[in-house]
């Protein structure tokens, strides 16, 4: 007979992964460490402030994420970003610039020079990349230029992995625009090309929204788990050890044909007991931002005009933060009428002397922050946590390579093992979903 399957982590791509599962009627059991389910998604509502400790929203960018929402609509109410959100601010000379969005601002913008603004028209002719693991600040380098490096893809990247561009390799980290040059030989062509091809209905709602849901992202979180049921998922399993005998895993005792893991590389090696460490180091090293997030609140906001979707702070600028989301202007009712609410994280790959900070510390270094970059008068908030996550956001240099080679070894060497989460495929809520829907999909298959 066959066992079931066991999803190891109750984050958005297990939830995923279980969801579709109980959909096709295949028996499987999640457990998670926590005594609750969502992963790092986690919304909270205090003093009339409704705000999340760990990811704040994901992008419609994939047709598995709109999918997934279509298949709860009656259990969550899609909510997405308005025209004034798209705003992207940069910080430079001690003043915001908006991030150009055509022809005309990119010109006209403070933020490029003007040979880098004459290299982007040359840009189609430059040839393209023969280094597969070239980083991501050699390739714009080459191709755009030092202050497109400097003032858009480093807050670009701060924003998306706390990352260093120096380290970051596009064929991991930034798939699409690798293939742009690969297959088209330049950024201009490729984009162009892409808007010319015939789309699918379902291809043309792919709109690259910035979106939630009305109550937050836990609304998601509490549709699947309802949708799987609570008799399918295991909470506060914090010590599991999983151990490999006559071709079956075995967690608590219990038989199962298949397992799938969906938490971090530093802990894999501690519950997949049957595998030596040396099997596995090329995946245990993978390395992670560390990021301190935190969510402050205003009854009364006195600072700048904030209809924006955040500023961002490029490392040249030499500031103690990385950026700050303003998640009010973004989202409906996450702060009273006349608030404000804020997220601000710090820290990542470049700045980790600051998650050692405490509360105090942390709360003088940001009061100095955004008082001068917000041009507040006062900084005396009604809401103010913070959240510090040591292992916060996996970083895909030129090691990826050994990583996916060594998670396929494993995967052939233990059949019925599938190693998932950030470890590979992307960071962002859109990617964990699309992992979670192919792997149910491939379950699906083999189970007809």
């Amino acid at each position: 007979m066959k066992q079931p399957i066991a999803i190891i982590g109750a984050g958005i791509t297990g939830l995923t992964v279980g969801f579709y599962l109980k959909k096709a009627g295949i028996p499987f059991t999640i457990f998670e460490k926590e005594d609750r389910t969502g992963g790092v998604i986690n919304t909270h509502y205090e003093k009339g402030f409704l705000y999340e400790t760990g990811p704040n929203s994901g992008v419609l960018s994939n047709i598995e994420v709109l999918s997934l929402i279509d298949r709860l609509h009656d259990k969550v109410q899609l909510e997405t970003a308005p025209a004034t959100a798209q705003k992207r601010l940069i910080w430079k000379n001690h003043t915001w610039h908006a991030l150009p969005n055509g022809l005309w601002s990119a010109i006209k913008t403070p933020l490029f020079t003007f040979s880098d603004k004459l290299k982007v028209l040359r840009e189609p002719w430059i040839p393209k990349g023969t280094n597969p693991n070239e980083s991501l600040a050699k390739m714009v380098q080459r191709r755009l230029g030092q202050s497109f490096l400097d003032y858009a893809i480093d807050p670009f990247i701060s924003g998306i992995y706390a990352g260093d561009p120096n380290y970051l390799v596009p064929r991991f980290a930034l798939p699409k625009l690798y293939q742009l040059e690969q297959t088209y030989g330049s950024f201009i062509k490729g984009a162009v090309a892409k808007v010319r091809q015939i789309k699918s209905p379902e291809e043309k709602r792919i709109n690259k929204a910035i979106f939630s849901f009305k109550g937050g992202l836990n609304e998601l979180v509490s549709a699947l788990t309802d949708e799987i049921g609570k008799n399918h998922i295991e909470l506060n399993q914090n010590n599991i050890i999983i151990e490999y005998e006559k071709n079956r895993f075995w967690i608590n005792k219990r038989p199962f044909d298949k397992v799938i893991t969906t938490i971090n590389a530093k802990t894999l090696s501690k519950i997949l007991s049957f595998v030596l460490p040396e099997e596995i180091a090329d995946i245990t090293r993978l390395k992670y931002a560390r990021v301190v997030e935190a969510s402050i609140g205003f009854n009364h906001w006195q600072g700048m005009d904030i209809k924006a979707f955040g500023g961002l702070i490029p490392m040249k600028e030499k500031r103690n933060i990385l950026g700050v989301l303003f998640m009010s202007s973004i989202f409906q009712n996450r702060a009273p009428k006349q608030g404000a609410l804020l997220t601000v994280f710090l820290g990542g790959t470049r700045r980790e002397e600051l998650v050692q900070l405490n509360e105090k510390q942390l709360f003088e270094l940001l009061k100095k922050e955004l008082t001068e970059l917000l041009n507040l008068s006062d900084f005396s908030p009604e809401l103010f946590h913070l959240h510090y996550y040591p292992v916060a956001i996996a970083q895909y240099g030129a090691d990826s390579e050994k990583r996916l080679k060594n998670i396929i070894e494993i995967e052939k060497k233990y059949p019925g093992l599938i190693i998932a989460g950030s470890v590979k495929d992307g960071v962002g809520i859109a990617d964990r979903i699309k992992q979670g829907t192919h792997i149910a999909q491939q379950l699906i298959n083999e189970n007809r």
